[in-house]
């Protein structure tokens, strides 16, 4: 599940696991194309299997499968993350809520 914070806004921070499952499907679909991206999303749905009996992180897994491959859908060339504007938009927000947390 995602963490919610209280902080007015609505904004969530996903889990540790969920994190890490978007940074597997981000790595390996660099460099693939709509159709690549596609058919891993038909093999990550397949490995799912029923939604309701699954961890976050599979879900996450397919979920972010199935925004990359709704990115690729008319963009013509491969994914890069770094060209990803959902994913350097996570990264700024995040490194903003550290500055804003301050040292630890």
């Amino acid at each position: 599940m995602t963490e919610t914070h209280d902080d007015g806004t609505g904004a969530h921070e996903p889990t540790a696991g969920e994190r890490a499952a978007r940074d597997r499907v981000r790595q390996e679909a660099t460099g693939m194309t709509h159709h690549e991206t596609a058919a891993a999303l038909e093999a990550a749905e397949d490995a799912v299997g029923d939604p309701a009996q699954v961890d976050e992180s599979a879900l996450a897994t397919v979920s972010e499968w199935q925004r990359i491959t709704d990115l690729l859908f008319d963009h013509g060339g491969p994914y890069a993350p770094d060209m990803d504007a959902f994913v350097q938009g996570q990264l700024t927000a995040r490194r903003n809520r550290r500055a804003a947390a301050g040292p630890a």
